[in-house]
């Protein structure tokens, strides 16, 4: 057997006890349905639909009445596996005009790597995703459950709980990797629960809990999670994708021919540049935040691009060897893989030392930047180390790490009260003052 797979996990703070979690993920009744909440048999719902829903940020008209009396499981699925269900039907992948684009390929497995699919799943988590049964982020995929594993696998249409089960494998608990799913598809009634995550890796020896990577409401969160979930944990069953490959990230791609992206499709350079105001140009920020860019940012990131994006991407590319032409601070599909596959090499960070830049006039003080949501350095571990040494890390219950928590947050801000700091000057973000304190 081999040695279980331990991830690290950010616990959120929506409250997530069993009785939340499953009053939230029931839907509402419907008018006219009988005792079950269901419509009656054969009967036809007609839905004027005037109202539009967002793909990844942009409106787009709602799909025509006729469509939506189609059954969800597609022709794929057997007749009596296809009752009502509170997910989106099985689709085809869409394009930015909201309209549906090339028909999903029958039961077609890609190959992917278990890192990919992982990486795949972190660009929802960090976009923070809003949960839809009708809505396709600019990726393609719809924004529930299914269609958040059918991205995650990279699979050429969208999917539901009940055809997820073609792409993959019955495995047991023992052989969960991550990548892996955790199915419940309650085929009498899908109303009652059905829903799907992907497994992320057990938190610790006794493997009863997991990193549970989902799409559900209010958006895509990772999440510490009971095994095997939070209700109906007996009804769920460990799935393998039949694509999955032992391979890891490999060398760097050749800049003359660059491959295609394995995780979220690059956009166009079109998405880039002077006057962009996109979601992709969010996730470009966040993905070089995670890669060692957090410095360049004194806000954001954010849709609309600015000169911190060009800084960073540029600083990304000049990591990876580039210069030039090749190191404009514009991502092209080259950039773009790098950053969405995790691989390559992060961006260069300052080294800590004597001969470290000072900002403010504070030495070893990085900048604000570095001390944010999301920002994820050595400065904040560096950081939280000096918290710890003078006294002030009680509201650790892991590291300090290189990922800026709340708990670092209230730790500077017992320190700043300590100073007899209050109000805007306490708000537990580290400036230059607190900085020279805390250090010397």
């Amino acid at each position: 057997m081999e040695s279980p797979v331990f991830e690290e996990f950010d616990p959120a703070s929506d409250c997530e006890c069993p009785g939340c979690v499953h009053g939230r993920r029931m839907p509402p009744q419907i008018p006219g349905a009988g005792a079950a909440g269901r419509p009656a048999a054969h009967r036809t719902v007609v839905v004027a639909a005037a109202a539009s829903t967002v793909l990844g940020g942009t409106a787009v008209p709602a799909l025509a009445a006729p469509q939506a009396a189609q059954r969800p499981g597609g022709p794929d699925v057997p007749a009596g596996d296809v009752p009502d269900t509170p997910q989106g039907q099985r689709a085809p992948l869409h394009g930015p005009s909201g309209q549906a684009a090339l028909p999903a390929a029958p039961t077609s497995t890609p190959a992917t790597t278990r890192a990919e699919i992982i990486n795949r799943a972190k660009t929802w988590v960090a976009a923070k995703v809003p949960y839809s049964m009708t809505a396709y982020w600019s990726d393609g995929y719809r924004q529930d459950c299914s269609g958040y594993v059918s991205m995650a696998w990279n699979l050429a249409g969208n999917e539901w709980t009940g055809s997820l089960g073609k792409y993959a494998d019955k495995i047991t608990k023992d052989e969960l990797q991550p990548g892996d799913m955790l199915l419940f598809h309650n085929q009498s009634d899908p109303h009652a629960g059905s829903h799907v995550v992907l497994f992320g890796g057990w938190t610790d020896h006794t493997r009863t809990a997991y990193v549970a990577y989902e799409q559900t409401r209010p958006h895509t969160r990772r999440l510490n999670t009971p095994y095997a979930y939070w209700s109906d944990s007996a009804r769920y069953v460990p799935y393998r994708y039949k694509g999955v490959t032992s391979g890891t990230a490999g060398s760097e791609p050749d800049t003359a021919k660059p491959a295609t992206p394995a995780g979220t499709p690059f956009p166009g350079a079109a998405y880039f540049g002077p006057g962009a105001n996109n979601a992709h140009v969010t996730q470009l920020g966040r993905m070089l935040v995670e890669r060692g860019g957090a410095r360049f940012y004194t806000v954001g990131p954010g849709p609309r691009w600015t000169e911190a994006d060009r800084r960073a991407t540029r600083a990304f590319q000049e990591a990876q060897g580039w210069r030039g032409a090749e190191a404009d601070g514009l991502p092209g599909p080259v950039t773009w893989e790098l950053l969405v596959t995790g691989r390559g090499k992060d961006v260069r960070a300052v080294t800590p030392g004597a001969g470290e830049p000072s900002s403010h006039g504070v030495p070893g003080y990085p900048g604000r930047a570095f001390f944010r949501p999301g920002a994820h350095n050595d400065h904040v571990t560096r950081l939280g180390r000096q918290l710890v040494k003078k006294g002030f890390g009680r509201h650790y219950t892991t590291g300090p790490g290189p990922r800026w928590s709340e708990a670092d947050r209230r730790n500077v801000e017992a320190f700043q009260r300590a100073q007899g700091w209050r109000g805007g000057a306490a708000d537990g973000y580290p400036g230059p003052e607190t900085w020279r304190r805390l250090f010397s």
